[in-house]
């Protein structure tokens, strides 16, 4: 950040932070970027709400009038998540800056966040998901991208996969057993079990493919030859959503809730379900439990003594 009007001794605490949630805490490249981006956007503010140079004891110094100034600054610039994972990442810093002995500032903690509506997972149907499966390998021109486009959308739902972690699979990692080794948020490891019709589309792609492979190039590749960006398969959905006139909710992370919801429906159990989507704590999978309101009430009536 040597390019934000900070203290030269400042400028370095805050690199060591950024080393430090790199390799201490093993944080991906997104969490990076986006504590990066947060801190950025609360120097920036503060730099001219102080005016001049930031340093470590105008840190030290701050209020909670001037952390809600800062809070006040993004409404109706910054979504509310956004603006509460800001404030996260505001709080981790001064963490790290008291157990360095740099500063101690009791008056961040003490800052709530805004309220978050609590949304509900938005599953696509069973019959939708189909649809969307048989219609995704039929929107472009060139067939092997066809093909990349089904495996990628049968990996997400057919695996549960974030599209970060199916994007950072590398041609060795593709399935050559029943199951896939996934590295996911904070640089967990899980296992997740393969269908035939997952490892049968990646074949299929991988040999229409008109770019050679590596062990270590990305598997799913662009039509360039580089790492297919997120954003295009983001477009070939929103294509794909117009097409089959679905909502606006589906998107590709409303895959990986339908491959929850979808288990849920067939008697998977939460546990299970969570180990599947790589949840650190049972209550985020919980909220599954309130999708599929259907199975419970049949569960309900079958089980009740006076049902």
């Amino acid at each position: 950040m040597s390019d934000l009007p900070v203290s030269s001794d400042l400028n370095k605490a805050i690199t060591a932070w950024e080393e430090w949630l790199r390799h201490g805490k093993h944080a991906s490249k997104h969490t990076l970027v986006s504590y990066h981006t947060d801190l950025r956007h609360f120097i920036e503010f503060l730099s001219g709400h102080q005016g001049g140079r930031v340093g470590f004891k105008h840190l030290q110094n701050l209020e909670a009038k001037d952390f809600r100034s800062w809070l006040a600054s993004r409404a109706g610039e910054f979504e509310a998540t956004s603006t509460a994972r800001a404030l996260s990442t505001l709080k981790s810093f001064y963490r790290y800056m008291e157990k360095q002995s740099h500063i101690k500032n009791d008056a961040i903690f003490h800052i709530r966040g805004p309220k978050l509506k609590k949304s509900l997972p938005k599953a696509l149907g069973e019959d939708q998901s189909q649809q969307a499966l048989q219609t995704i390998g039929t929107q472009h021109e060139e067939e092997w991208v066809n093909k990349r486009d089904l495996a990628l959308l049968v990996l997400i739902y057919g695996c549960g996969l974030r599209i970060s972690e199916a994007l950072s699979l590398h041609f060795k990692d593709a399935p050559k057993e029943d199951s896939l080794r996934i590295i996911g948020k904070g640089n967990k490891e899980r296992i997740v079990p393969v269908l035939p019709v997952v490892k049968a589309a990646i074949e299929e792609y991988i040999s229409a493919c008109p770019y050679p492979f590596s062990p270590d190039s990305p598997l799913f590749l662009g039509k360039r030859g580089k790492a297919l960006d997120p954003a295009i398969f983001q477009l070939q959905i929103r294509k794909l959503r117009a097409a089959l006139h679905l909502p606006d909710t589906v998107t590709p992370h409303a895959f990986r809730h339908s491959f929850a919801t979808h288990l849920l429906s067939a008697g998977g159990d939460l546990r299970s379900i969570q180990e599947l989507l790589g949840h650190a704590s049972l209550s985020t999978t919980q909220r599954y439990t309130h999708v599929d309101k259907t199975r419970l009430m049949n569960a309900y009536k079958n089980a009740h003594p006076r049902a």
